[in-house]
């Protein structure tokens, strides 16, 4: 009986010790670690801004008159002195009759003032006519010779009213808004069309209390349309300007980010912007794996703890509870 029991025992050792061994491995040989500690890291808050424009341009009239040609429409793309549109005013085609009749009239006055004045001169040498004849003969030419060079000056400043009845793009961007019609009657300097600068920013509005963490060339991060700062599709964004005047009990910041072009004017992006420092733990989440839904690390004596995940960050994961400052974790 003694001997069958001592059989019976060593085979079970045989059995159970090395699966003791097989669930509860030693710790890895030369496994590379990593300490936990605590540091500070930067608190993001999460703000909705609105796409702009940098500078927005108006298209206006140079002259007054009737809208005859509208070739843009809202949300067009124009390039710097593209016609956007023709006004046209009928009376600058009337006084260009007119200047053109009072030419003729006065080309035919300076002919007959020539004409006179060469006889004067030879009445003059023969002794028949007096100097003040000859002088009143030449005073009466000069006059008709610049009355008709102001007339010619007049008919090109009508001429270039003429051409300054195109509208033109005066720089490069997108239409925004158009404020007239075909046939709509427009006056010197109103504006036909706004154009928004081909350089957008993210415009935000922060709580007073965060205006102290704002600084010009600070980093912030941009979503696209409705994704979360986790996405990959977040870009990293600069602080281009913050406003010094507060506006209800906000601050005014622009933020600069690229590939803004294909955003609808006005249209909100999410931006995440600093708002202040806070200590925290933060591991790489390679030292982190899951069983059953639970988070767990390995610490370097191969000891499992169970840890709280909090908030990811670019270098690691946010530990809320499990962990303490100094604890060596091996990878899993």
């Amino acid at each position: 009986m003694m001997l069958y029991f001592a059989r019976t025992v060593k085979s079970l050792t045989a059995v159970v010790v090395p699966a003791f061994l097989i669930l509860i491995p030693g710790p890895p040989v030369g496994a590379s670690e990593f300490t936990v500690e605590i540091r500070d890291i930067t608190e993001l808050k999460a703000v909705f801004s609105r796409v702009q424009s940098v500078d927005v341009a108006r298209a206006r009239s140079r002259i007054g008159g009737t809208i005859s040609h509208l070739k843009v429409d809202e949300g067009s793309q124009v390039t710097r002195g593209q016609i956007l549109a023709r006004v046209r005013d009928p009376k600058l085609k009337l006084r260009l009759v007119a200047i053109d009749a009072r030419a003729n009239s006065l080309a035919a006055r300076l002919k007959l003032a020539s004409t006179d004045l060469a006889r004067t001169k030879k009445l003059r040498k023969s002794g028949s006519m007096s100097q003040s004849r000859l002088d009143q003969a030449e005073a009466n030419r000069d006059v008709l010779v610049s009355e008709i060079a102001a007339l010619k000056a007049e008919r090109a400043l009508i001429v270039q009213n003429q051409t300054e009845g195109s509208v033109l793009a005066p720089t490069a961007g997108r239409v925004l808004k158009v404020n007239v019609t075909n046939g709509t009657v427009v006056m010197p300097g109103e504006a036909i069309a706004e154009i928004a600068v081909e350089r957008f920013i993210l415009r935000l509005r922060l709580p007073e209390r965060h205006a102290r963490f704002l600084r010009q060339g600070g980093t912030a991060l941009v979503g696209g349309r409705g994704i979360a700062r986790s996405d990959p599709g977040v870009r990293k964004a600069r602080v281009r300007q913050v406003y010094p005047r507060l506006e209800q009990g906000r601050v005014v910041a622009d933020v600069e980010v690229d590939g803004l072009g294909d955003f609808f004017v006005g249209e909100r992006v999410r931006v995440w912007v600093p708002a202040g420092k806070r200590r925290a733990m933060i591991v790489p989440a390679k030292y982190l794996y899951k069983r059953i839904g639970i988070s767990f690390a390995k610490l370097h004596d191969g000891i499992e703890v169970v840890v709280q995940e909090g908030a990811r960050h670019a270098d690691g994961i946010e530990i809320l509870a499990g962990l303490r400052p100094g604890d060596r974790l091996v990878l899993p």
